[in-house]
């Protein structure tokens, strides 16, 4: 074991992780210092860079033809602006005290130290995978990156069974759902929630279900996982609850994940209570003045709760990414937080959601109004206007705008962008009714349906008094 290197004048920025917030930093600390003030590392363990995690579902179910739409930046493309990629190469531990690096390299084994004066951890999150019986059987499938990816593909390619279960019926296993729809698979969602996609209110994921069922999804909610079983061959053949067992020939996992904090943790780097690196607005990792850290292992400031929750959504790596790049580079950046805004869809169904559920609310202390409307994308009256159910949170006796969620048809989802941008600037919904939206028939009702629940809103804190 030796160490890479020999120590220079120039400074040594070294990033672990090369999806979107550590190539995204590399990139962005390339544009403000050349390689003769700073040597860029950065190690990723896989076999690709810079690509788009939240497109797996949408390649898996063969809207996205080709893998490589989704990279943004290849490797070779990353080494000709003078960083040192390292691909199938491992960080195994963290020398904080000696500013220094141990990695691996995945196919060889051969381990080495790195030194750095700055470093990036953006190591994301990994799926979660419940210990269970079964749970590593062949035909069993996290998906979390393009390998992941591949590597269902190739099960499907030789699998002659059309039996999918999906575990989960979260973000990702209800856009997985559709991706085995879409293959044409026989598709069975076990999910241990009351109902699917949790980041909504049971009502609104009611209309989900209801959906999800009308395409020929099976939901099963309220069920936990005990085993999965397998075949004579060793290969997965059944998803069993403690009710029921589920015949399948390929599993799919969409539990969630969790942040890949195990070398912060054995470093003593601080940690939050979702187990995500805690950061400044900077986002340097507190108490620790040349390291960063962004992308899914961090936590983030939720700004109408006023909590740290832990979102992990490229949108937010990727700016995390700009950010730390900037820092490093000798600029100035901060991130102020997030209000939580994801949108998402299966088959022809869009939900949305921005701000805090019911519960969120309640557990801050918040008291408020909740409102639902039904109205539609376009003018009634216009052809293919379609139905969209919006619900709304408000503050009682403020009346700011808590959180919103949207499950509709075509033209619903991004209108939770109206809401986002008003719960950042910390609007009452008596404000909201105000807006000067864009309409005309073929986009909008004359009143936009989330401009007619700001207006129930405001009437309902009206009269709370």
């Amino acid at each position: 074991m030796g160490t890479s290197g020999t120590r220079s004048a120039r400074e040594r920025l070294v990033v672990i992780g090369g999806d979107a917030a550590g190539m995204s930093a590399a990139s962005q600390a390339r544009r403000l210092k050349g390689p003769d003030e700073l040597e860029i590392v950065a190690f990723e363990r896989g076999h690709f860079t810079s690509y788009s995690a939240c497109g797996i579902p949408y390649w898996v179910g063969g809207d996205v033809g080709d893998r490589d739409l989704l990279i943004a930046r290849t490797p070779k493309e990353h080494r000709a602006r003078d960083i040192d990629l390292r691909l199938r190469t491992e960080v195994t531990e963290l020398d904080l005290d000696r500013g220094r690096v141990r990695a691996r390299d995945v196919d060889s084994g051969a381990e080495s130290w790195t030194s750095y004066d700055k470093l990036v951890i953006a190591t994301g999150a990994r799926p979660i995978r419940p210990e269970l019986p079964g749970m590593d059987a062949p035909g069993v499938h996290g998906v979390q990156t393009l390998d992941d990816g591949q590597a269902l593909l190739d099960t499907l390619a030789r699998t002659r069974g059309r039996r999918a279960v999906v575990v989960g019926a979260g973000y990702i296993g209800v856009e997985m759902a559709e991706a085995m729809i879409n293959r044409g698979y026989e598709v069975t969602v076990v999910n241990r929630g009351e109902e699917p996609m949790s980041t909504l209110d049971p009502d609104m994921g009611r209309l989900v279900h209801e959906a999800m069922e009308g395409m020929g999804i099976t939901m099963v909610n309220g069920a936990e996982v005990t085993k999965l079983s397998t075949g004579d061959d060793g290969r997965v053949r059944a998803v069993a609850t403690e009710d029921a067992e589920f015949p399948a020939d390929v599993v799919v996992l969409g539990i969630g994940v969790r942040p890949e904090t195990a070398l912060a943790r054995a470093a003593g780097l601080p940690l939050g209570e979702h187990g995500g690196l805690l950061t400044d607005r900077s986002m340097r990792v507190r108490g620790h003045e040349n390291v960063w850290a962004g992308g899914d292992c961090v936590e983030v400031l939720d700004l109408v709760s006023g909590q740290q929750r832990h979102i992990p959504l490229g949108t937010h790596a990727n700016k995390h990414g700009q950010i730390i790049g900037a820092n490093v580079g000798g600029g100035y950046a901060t991130f102020p937080g997030v209000v939580g805004t994801a949108v998402s869809k299966v088959c022809d169904l869009e939900i949305a959601r921005t701000g805090l559920r019911e519960k969120d609310a309640r557990r801050v202390g918040l008291r408020f109004e909740a409102v639902t409307i039904e109205s539609t994308s376009r003018a009634g009256y216009y052809p293919s206007a379609s139905p969209m159910t919006v619900k709304m949170l408000a503050e009682l006796r403020t009346g700011r705008l808590l959180g919103l969620q949207i499950v509709g048809r075509e033209g619903a989802g991004k209108r939770v962008d109206i809401a986002a941008v008003a719960l950042t600037a910390g609007m009452t919904v008596d404000q909201m009714t105000v807006l000067d939206l864009g309409y005309a028939p073929p986009f909008s009702p004359v009143w936009d349906p989330v401009l007619v629940a700001a207006r129930k809103a405001a009437t309902r804190i009206r009269g709370a008094g």
